[in-house]
């Protein structure tokens, strides 16, 4: 889908990827057994894949490189945001049509609660696609040159390896963040829930506003805090630094929100832990985005999000499924299940910021024409 943006209209790459997904959205409501679910959902994730590289591409080109952090960290804040309202909203979709029962509509048949759900959710998506089309796609600039229309693989590489340190420090430092970030996701409703005693619809409102709230406000923090760091003189490392500082002090609060045992505390440490995870979101997105020349941003962005669902989405909520189950062996240590992961991953994703920081340091900021 990278490769797509860096060629096509992002404008009707965007309009098609949410179509698709609003599509499958619906088909997941309609839904008969295990494998139309399963497509279904891989229609929702294909159609979703559009959405970073071609919004990425798209604020590269409307914003210069020096206003482009606020308009992508105000992007960013979209998937906290949503994850919030999901939460609230979708709690009381789900109780709502929960109180309705079976519903048979005509053509449609018998729709279970679970079902209309589905159906319902994927009406703003609809609405996405009507408001879309009212932008415009805009000139592309800071190209390796003005002759060029695509690059090739080979040329991709060749641009790549040279500046391999910067690259490396946005590409595999970012996963072990983002992978902190779905456990919390996954995971925090079911510890309000088995641990802090909480109702499901209870546990979506506390948690879907602490989502919306501090992960919000952690996207929006973290280039206010890059810039003052370049003010101290820490010039194009001040992104990665922050980076690391934030996610140091990261780790003991994630601890502290598994492992604390009332639930007015817990959630405290809760709120400042959707805080600090999404804290250098954004850095990675616009520092990622300035390294590219725009032939590439797309599929650079395609990367970056390629590495963080290999790495977060796939062992985020898993890791704390499997330390659940075979090391503490007990559904109530969902908390302690999600310290652990904290406690072994947050300290490697340090490891290879500090490292790629190393490399910035000795390489040039790439020019471009």
């Amino acid at each position: 889908m990278g490769r797509i943006v860096d060629r096509a209209n992002r404008i009707r790459v965007l309009v098609i990827g949410i179509l698709v997904w609003t599509v499958s959205c619906v088909s997941c409501g309609l839904s008969k057994n295990f494998w139309q679910l399963g497509v279904a959902r891989m229609g929702v994730g294909a159609g979703e894949a559009s959405v970073t590289p071609a919004s990425w591409s798209l604020l590269a080109d409307y914003f210069p490189e020096e206003r482009r952090a606020l308009p992508v960290s105000i992007f960013l804040m979209g998937p906290y945001l949503g994850a919030g309202l999901s939460l609230i909203l979708g709690a009381e979709v789900v109780r709502w049509a929960s109180a309705l029962g079976a519903i048979e509509l005509p053509l449609l048949g018998v729709l279970a609660p679970w079902q209309l759900t589905f159906m319902l959710v994927a009406i703003p998506g609809l609405c996405m696609v009507f408001l879309l089309p009212l932008l415009r796609d805009p000139p592309r600039t800071e190209r390796v040159s003005e002759a060029s229309v695509s690059l090739t693989w080979r040329e991709v590489a060749e641009y790549i390896w040279p500046r391999r340190g910067i690259f490396g420090a946005y590409l595999l430092g970012s996963p072990f963040i983002v992978l902190v970030l779905y456990a919390l996701q996954a995971w925090v409703p079911s510890l309000l829930i088995r641990v802090h005693d909480l109702e499901i619809v209870q546990a979506g409102r506390y948690y879907g506003t602490i989502a919306l709230l501090a992960g919000s406000a952690g996207v929006l923090s973290g280039p206010v805090m890059s810039r003052w760091m370049v003010r101290r003189g820490h010039g194009s490392g001040a992104p990665l630094l922050t980076s690391i500082l934030s996610t140091l002090l990261l780790i003991p609060v994630l601890i502290s929100a598994g492992l604390a045992t009332s639930l007015p505390i817990a959630l405290s440490f809760i709120a400042c832990a959707s805080y600090l995870v999404t804290f250098p979101l954004a850095l990675f997105a616009t520092g990622l985005q300035n390294a590219c020349p725009n032939e590439m941003r797309g599929l650079m962005a395609g990367c970056y999000v390629l590495c963080t669902n290999l790495i977060g989405l796939s062992l985020g909520p898993a890791s704390v499924a499997l330390a659940n189950d075979y090391i503490f062996a007990d559904a109530r240590a969902v908390g302690a299940s999600l310290s652990l992961v904290g406690a072994i991953f947050l300290p490697l994703a340090v490891l290879l910021m500090w490292r790629g920081l190393g490399a910035m340091t000795r390489e040039a900021t790439p020019s471009r024409s």
